[in-house]
């Protein structure tokens, strides 16, 4: 009796096991394919930051950044940010979704959030669109004390 139960634990964490990498998996293929999708519908937009790397200086642990980066297209197409991805989940971007005529801007506003960090900070920021540079970084960095 006892070996059965073990046999059916096995099985079960087995099954369970499985499934998570699973589900990794389609989350990972679903995300490079709107990389992808982005990356094939590249136009003559282009991305260029005011800004690429901004300082907050020191904060004391527990305190928020708050950050605005803005962008203007310089090319001849509307830009459109598909996705904005931060390097650690204490950072949370915003970003414009609407399409950005040439010559006009949009924003890219970033929340630090120090509660647990500290020490010297490098957040790195990706924006992804369908720019002619259609993956740029811009960063965050600072001390935490």
């Amino acid at each position: 009796m006892m070996q059965k139960s073990l046999i059916y634990s096995a099985v079960l964490s087995l099954s369970f096991i499985v499934a998570c990498n699973n589900a990794q998996e389609k989350s990972k293929d679903s995300t490079d394919a709107v990389t992808e999708e982005t990356a094939k519908a590249v136009g003559n937009g282009q991305i260029s930051f005011d800004e690429e790397v901004f300082d907050f200086g020191q904060v004391k642990d527990g305190e928020s950044v708050e950050h605005v980066f803005t962008f203007k297209n310089t090319g001849s197409e509307p830009v459109i940010v598909s996705r904005v991805s931060t390097s650690c989940g204490c950072t949370t971007p915003e970003y414009t979704a609407t399409p950005v005529a040439p010559d006009k801007e949009g924003q890219i506003k970033v929340v630090f959030d120090s509660h647990g960090q500290s020490g010297k900070q490098q957040k790195i920021i990706t924006v992804v669109s369908n720019a002619k540079n259609n993956i740029q970084t811009i960063q965050l960095k600072g001390e935490v004390s």
